[in-house]
């Protein structure tokens, strides 16, 4: 089995060329809106057990990554506003850029005889419009898919055998099976591709750094998994 790493929110940068556009909008770059707190440092613990990664280090805000062509949310409220061209250009240069990488590289294994295996690093704020969500590592994936349902679970009892104190949930604080970059592949890759999301509780984040007990026992736990 082959193993892909991403990481599609690792920063909060903006290309000079769209600057303008969030002019005094530190604030907001800064928080869980602009980007996945602790998720690239995560992605970059984890990256020797990877056969290929790729990671973004640029702002959801401008344009977001995990999210089809068509979804409303694509563009945020500071980049809706540019012109079409620069639409184009964003979408040519930064998300097709992403996507398309990771998805060749998943092709080219999954054309070579191997399974791919792809884990899509991503972090999630501990409170969200006033509730607070009761869970330290969320695994997201396709309910329907059994390959996925069991590779889920045996993640999770690697993570509990290393630490038995975290909570550990399926499909939360997000669905597998919504509009994402993993179901977008599980659609290109009916066969031998299990795409599963790492959500990490932003509250084992300080100064954009995780927990490094947390890093070792994910690290444990995948490559006991994934051998």
């Amino acid at each position: 089995m082959k193993l892909i790493l991403t990481c599609e929110h690792g920063g909060n940068k903006i290309p000079k060329p769209y600057q303008l556009y969030f002019k005094n909008q530190d604030l907001v770059l800064n928080s869980h809106r602009g980007y996945d707190l602790g998720a690239l440092d995560v992605f970059n613990y984890l990256k020797p057990l990877s056969n290929y990664s790729k990671y973004s280090d640029n702002s959801r805000l401008l344009i977001e990554l995990n999210r089809s062509l068509h979804h409303k949310k694509l563009f945020s409220e500071f980049s809706k506003t540019l012109s079409k061209d620069d639409k184009k250009q964003l979408i040519s240069n930064y998300y097709l850029e992403f996507r398309n990488n990771v998805e060749a590289s998943i092709k080219k294994y999954i054309y070579s005889n191997n399974k791919v295996l792809h884990l899509s690093v991503h972090s999630f704020t501990p409170i969200l419009n006033n509730q607070v969500r009761h869970c330290d590592i969320g695994l997201l994936f396709d309910s329907r898919n059994i390959a996925e349902k069991k590779f889920s679970k045996n993640l999770k009892s690697e993570i509990l055998k290393q630490d038995k104190t975290l909570n550990v949930r399926f499909n939360y604080p997000y669905l597998g099976k919504a509009d994402g970059f993993t179901m977008y592949l599980r659609k290109q890759f009916p066969e031998n591709y299990l795409g599963i999301e790492i959500e990490l509780n932003q509250k084992f984040s300080i100064k954009n750094k995780i927990n490094k007990n947390l890093k070792d026992v994910l690290l444990i736990a995948i490559k006991n998994v994934s051998s």
